[in-house]
């Protein structure tokens, strides 16, 4: 039988091939690039001015990090400084995070005169509200609460406006996105306080703003009464204006509450905590509660005044709800997630994040939160994996799902070096503090993170630093033009050969 001759074809058939073959070719090579895992989008870099230099002994930690909506390239951070003095600190970025610059936060008149432990958001028009106290006294005790204001994407700060007055701890600010004026203030109203300790029956409270910052309504608790031990609030504001406050009630714990280690180093609290979400639907008014988990394991020892944070997300798509927290119920700190679905009533039992062998004896804890447009769920985390020996040496993590929270895939790690997790404000008391959160923002296309580093510091200096890193967790564009070009292509290829034969077939 002849070999048909190639020759002979008519060209919308060679078209038709040539084109055919380009096009997998295109899409094979597509789904070699973008494989459809995350991936850091370059090496971390330092957030603060003095990072990496020796000589510099500040002690930055506790990130926030927030996203201007009206211009996706402005980010702000805001963080505590525990040492050499008490401070805070905001870090303004115009780039994306390529380099940061730090804002001058003015400190008003009166007994405070230390800016401490700030949390920031940006409204509904890009106005950046930042919330902090001021210390006073020898025992550095919070004298009033604060809310300063920026319309030009945090390079300077208005002057602030007093929310409140003293022994205002762990203050959260949240806007409503799409109230550009409406804000909420967080915090734990303390009656009376001891040397790192506090006395039981606090509440946590909230006040609101309806004009940007200017006014605030009087408080109003939103913990229950029955709940005499609760901490570290986190509210958020949901798709239809609905707040939710998420704290830690730790029931019977006087270990750390009331001080009772003495600020040393030591076992967990034996006991369990409670995760708890206040929800409000009239903006703030009146409350309901929702226990999320009433059988946390304590992980470890803490400063009441400054106890790690469980984090709180909504999807602004659907209202489904995302909580997170570590977690020691199988022997040491994992990093646990709840949801709670639209309409639910009972939150989804715990899924355990960290992908790391179960009592392998290395800690993941202190997650934080960020929900992408498109639902996609990021959870940023201290990693220990690595250091299955000793178990000092953190790396931070992120994960994400696309399943609402059911699985997550593997994590990607950020931090371009292992650091340290005993350098920090109390090591010498074998309680070392990296900060109460971490910062996570989230888009369609990835993701970007801060944390307390400390590769620069030592035991003597207790040197922490800011670091921030972007991952991309969407496809990128470049991958997605191979893919489309490729499909294009095919399709083309198809068409002509069809034509030809048809063409073939008819002459």
């Amino acid at each position: 039988m002849p070999r048909p001759n190639v020759r002979s074809l008519p060209p919308r058939v060679l078209v038709g091939s040539a084109l055919s073959i380009t096009g997998i070719v295109l899409v094979l090579l597509a789904t070699v690039v973008g494989d459809g895992k995350a991936r850091p989008a370059g090496s971390d870099r330092p957030v603060n001015a003095g990072a990496g230099d020796l000589g510099d002994i500040s002690a930055h930690n506790s990130p926030t990090l927030v996203r201007n909506p009206r211009d996706a390239r402005n980010l702000v951070v805001t963080n505590r400084i525990d040492s050499p003095d008490f401070s805070c600190a905001v870090h303004v970025s115009r780039n994306d995070g390529q380099t940061w610059k730090r804002t001058r936060v003015a400190i008003p008149p009166g007994p405070g005169r230390k800016c401490y432990a700030p949390d920031a958001a940006f409204g509904a028009d890009g106005t950046l509200h930042v919330a902090y106290v001021t210390l006073q006294g020898r025992g550095n005790t919070p004298s009033s609460l604060w809310v300063a204001s920026s319309r030009d994407g945090g390079r300077t700060l208005g002057t602030p406006r007093r929310v409140a007055g003293p022994l205002t701890f762990q203050v959260r600010i949240a806007a409503d996105a799409r109230r550009a004026g409406t804000l909420y203030v967080s915090w734990l109203q303390a009656r009376e306080v001891g040397t790192l300790r506090f006395t039981s029956g606090n509440p946590i409270v909230v006040a609101r703003s309806d004009d940007r910052g200017r006014r605030w309504t009087r408080p109003v608790r939103a913990s229950s009464p029955a709940r005499s031990r609760v901490l570290a609030p986190s509210p958020v504001v949901g798709p239809e204006g609905e707040l939710y406050v998420l704290y830690l009630d730790v029931r019977e714990d006087t270990l750390d509450y009331e001080g009772g280690h003495e600020a040393l180093g030591g076992p967990p609290y034996g006991g369990r905590f409670s995760l708890v979400l206040a929800r409000s639907e009239d903006r703030g008014v009146t409350w309901a509660e929702s226990v999320v988990d009433d059988g946390v394991v304590p992980a470890r020892r803490f400063i009441a005044f400054l106890p790690p944070f469980p984090a709180l997300a909504v999807d602004q798509r659907s209202g489904r709800l995302y909580v997170a927290f570590e977690d020691g119920r199988d022997g040491d700190p994992d990093v646990r997630l709840w949801s709670l679905a639209p309409g639910a009533s009972a939150w989804s039992r715990p899924v355990r994040v960290n992908d790391t062998p179960r009592r392998d004896g290395t800690d993941q804890y202190l997650p934080r939160l960020a929900v992408a447009p498109d639902g996609r769920l990021d959870i940023v985390y201290y990693d220990r994996r690595d250091d299955e020996g000793t178990n000092v040496f953190n790396d931070v993590a992120l994960q994400s799902s696309s399943d609402d929270g059911a699985s997550f895939g593997p994590r990607v790690v950020l931090s371009g070096t292992a650091f340290d997790s005993r350098v920090g404000l109390g090591n010498e008391r074998d309680l070392a503090d990296l900060g109460s959160r971490l910062g996570l923002v989230a888009d369609d296309d990835g993701a970007r993170a801060v944390w307390s580093d400390t590769r620069s510091g030592t035991d003597a200096s207790i040197k922490q630093d800011l670091y921030f890193a972007s991952v991309r967790t969407g496809e990128p564009w470049t991958v997605a033009a191979l893919r489309f070009g490729g499909v294009a292509l095919i399709l083309c290829g198809l068409l002509a050969l069809v034509a030809g034969r048809f063409g073939r077939r008819h002459a």
